[in-house]
């Protein structure tokens, strides 16, 4: 009624304001007309289009042009990597603890009909299958163990939801755990463990170190007494080997001056000379006897001086 009127009146006004009016309804028509029909789909982006409500095609990055009015975009999908923040939930560990677990999960479209015809929202669904697969296979561990089973854990929730998901188009390509939080109480018995396994090793590593210790010291006294043992053996065996040779030496001398005496003997007036000789040392030593003692053995003929001379060229002679 308002258009009819308008037109009413640009007509009563003169025919040329008419022409205008329409004119201008038909230029607003026209760009609303092309701006339904042309579609510009960004890079690494899917749009879907819908022909009189059905699927009709998807529309890849680039200018694209509908037909107005039976053609639609229906659906819009980035085709990027996604990083899905996991709210914190409440897991049950094997041996009954309760804990608050969140994580991040990174997934991708790669066929953008299925994720807009396959499943409502796959953004809600993959979240919901993650928190619900991370209960699970917290439930498996107990709570020690599910600090240090962090990448069984990820790689377990990336193939369940990954598996899932499979009919929705989404490609579902790691999960990490951000935190895991046991209670307060826990936590603190937690805190008195390790700082008793600290302890514990560290009375253990001094404890080593002093028994190390006494290993190298017991065992340095036992080189330093095989070393002095060592050298007393070789030098007693070098004091040993010197008095042999000492002893050889005066017995090879002592042969070789009773040998050259003996030479001697044989010689001309010789053996007149061992006699004046023993009767030297014969007197000489009587003397000495007389110095030294105070008791004095004399022979029963002090005159008899011959006789002992007599007695010892004999020996002489026949040595």
């Amino acid at each position: 009624m308002e258009f009819s009127a308008l037109v009413t009146i640009a007509a009563g006004s003169g025919g040329v304001s008419a022409g205008i009016v329409f004119a201008i309804i038909l230029a607003v028509l026209a760009v609303f007309i092309l701006f339904k029909c042309v579609v510009v789909v960004p890079q690494r982006s899917a749009y879907i289009v819908e022909r009189l409500g059905r699927y009709s095609n998807t529309l890849e990055a680039g200018m694209h042009f509908l037909v107005p009015i039976i053609d639609r975009v229906a659906y819009r999908h980035s085709l990027k990597e996604q990083a899905i923040d996991v709210p914190p939930q409440s897991c049950i560990t094997k041996d009954n603890i309760a804990v608050d677990v969140d994580g991040i999960l990174y997934l991708q479209v790669m066929d953008p009909a299925k994720a807009s015809y396959g499943i409502g929202n796959y953004l809600f669904a993959t979240v919901q299958l993650a928190q619900t697969t991370m209960r699970s296979e917290m439930g498996k561990l107990d709570l020690d163990r599910s600090f240090e089973e962090r990448t069984n854990i990820n790689s377990a929730v990336v193939a369940a939801v990954d598996k899932a998901s499979d009919p929705w188009g989404v490609k579902v390509t790691r999960y990490e755990i951000k935190n895991i939080t046991p209670p307060r109480t826990i936590r603190d018995a937690m805190e008195k463990q390790m700082r008793a396994e600290r302890e514990k090793r560290a009375m253990i590593a001094e404890s080593e170190g002093e028994r190390q210790s006494k290993i190298n010291r017991a065992e340095g006294e036992k080189q330093e007494a095989i070393a002095h043992s060592e050298g007393e053996r070789a030098r007693r065996v070098n004091e040993a080997e010197g008095r042999a040779r000492e002893i050889l030496l005066v017995a090879e001398a002592q042969a070789e001056g009773i040998r050259r005496v003996a030479e001697a003997i044989g010689q001309p007036g010789g053996l007149a000379s061992v006699n004046m000789q023993l009767a030297q040392d014969y007197l000489k030593q009587f003397g000495e006897l007389a110095k030294t003692n105070n008791t004095m053995i004399i022979p029963s003929n002090l005159a008899d001086v011959a006789g002992v001379l007599k007695a010892c060229t004999t020996i002489v002679k026949n040595a």
